[in-house]
């Protein structure tokens, strides 16, 4: 795909979407998550929110036709295509906190919170404004009996990729996500295109 730009492994960037504009998330190598928020950005206190998400499409499996809401009801993305079909929307962002509660071995990193939060503030948007984010490609199967969660490696392939339509004018954060288990041990760029 042409216009793609790269954000680098273990790193994050933030950018404006216009109303009406494509993004498309891209898995280049395979196996990589990108964690995705939004925000209204004509007021950053309206900001997307699994919550609501969860609730209106009455399911975690959300894919190609479901809806992204605000914590104000708002529909701030569609998803128009989605070669991948698994994604999650129950889990933060990943921390140093993340890495001292399951990774104490590793040297702790900040992770997509943290490559979040730096992204984010040129836009005034502070750490505490950070909510759940979409973690493209990300695999969370749930034990339907025990409600017991596990991470797994993505599903995703080389270049796989999920479409959104920005559905107002929005500022968006966007990474290569850093924890281990999420992206299957190795850590991989994501790269992403906004199309008109």
């Amino acid at each position: 795909m042409s216009g793609e730009i790269v954000i680098p492994e273990r790193s994050g960037t933030a950018f404006p979407l216009p109303r009406g504009a494509q993004l498309t998330v891209i898995d280049p190598k395979g196996e990589q998550v990108a964690d995705l928020l939004a925000f209204n950005a004509e007021d950053v206190d309206e900001v997307i929110s699994s919550g609501r998400t969860l609730d209106y499409a009455e399911t975690i499996a959300l894919t190609t036709g479901h809806k992204l809401y605000s914590n104000r009801s708002r529909v701030l993305l569609t998803i128009v295509e989605d070669t991948v079909g698994c994604h999650d929307f129950l889990l933060t962002p990943c921390s140093v906190d993340t890495f001292h509660h399951f990774y104490p071995d590793l040297p702790p990193h900040r992770g997509c919170f943290g490559n979040l939060a730096e992204a984010l503030a040129p836009y005034g948007i502070g750490p505490d404004r950070i909510p759940v984010a979409f973690n493209c490609f990300m695999n969370v199967p749930v034990d339907g009996r025990t409600g017991k969660l596990k991470v797994l490696p993505p599903k995703s392939k080389a270049g796989d990729h999920i479409t959104f339509l920005a559905e107002i004018d929005l500022i968006i954060g966007l990474t290569a996500c850093s924890a281990p288990d999420s992206n299957g041990g190795t850590f991989k760029p994501i790269h992403y295109r906004i199309d008109a």
